[in-house]
């Protein structure tokens, strides 16, 4: 099953579409992830960077030590581009905006994630309007982008819960949640750019979201 999601690979990294519901890398009492599989499958893998359990879409791993120190700063000096799409409830006000909230861990409650304006960090999502679908009861979901600037844990469910359109199939931050009619998550991470690690040529990778 791992080896179809496969987006592109070569001596130096490989790019996948990462299924919801499996984890980006082992857990602590679940070790079943895309890192696990993958490193089963190619040998030597090294983590980048990590998408939630639920949230589906592009993740890149590097098969050696220099690609992932070559590839980690890049994101640490916020030179990728990432965008995400997902379905939210309701419909947030005007074409699109900026969330400016900052982010700590809810110690008590781990792995949820809160918004504090004394500890937290600083946290930025900016996200735009593509299409709203009224259901046959008249509720509203609305289809977005989102573009982090930042990468915090849970950032871009925070943030849409904070302004009060979480996302759909949320388990941790919908109050509507409910694994019957929406077992996965409606969260996507469409579009990752980045310089390959040796070549240094722009890699533009797109993956569809699956809702």
């Amino acid at each position: 099953m791992i080896k179809q999601r496969i987006l592109y690979q070569d001596s130096e990294i490989v790019i996948l579409n990462k299924p919801g519901g499996l984890l980006s890398v082992p857990g602590l009492y679940d070790k079943d992830s895309a890192f696990g599989r993958l490193q089963a499958l190619l040998g030597e893998l090294h983590i980048v960077h990590r998408l939630d359990r639920d949230t589906s879409g592009i993740i890149v791993y590097a098969r050696n030590k220099p690609a992932l120190t070559c590839i980690q700063q890049q994101f640490e000096k916020q030179t990728t581009r990432k965008v995400y799409e997902a379905l939210v409830s309701g419909e947030p006000k005007g074409s699109g905006g900026c969330i400016n909230l900052p982010i700590i861990v809810d110690w008590p409650n781990r792995p949820l994630q809160k918004i504090s304006h004394t500890d937290g960090r600083y946290a930025l999502t900016r996200w735009h309007k593509l299409d709203v679908d009224t259901d046959t009861e008249g509720r509203r979901t609305t289809r977005i982008e989102m573009y982090p600037k930042t990468g915090r844990s849970h950032q871009l469910r925070l943030h849409m819960q904070q302004i009060g359109h979480p996302i759909i199939g949320d388990p941790f931050y919908s109050a509507n949640y409910s694994e019957q009619t929406t077992p996965t998550m409606q969260l996507h991470a469409r579009e990752l750019s980045f310089r390959h690690p040796t070549t240094d040529e722009r890699m533009d990778i797109v993956s569809p979201p699956p809702f």
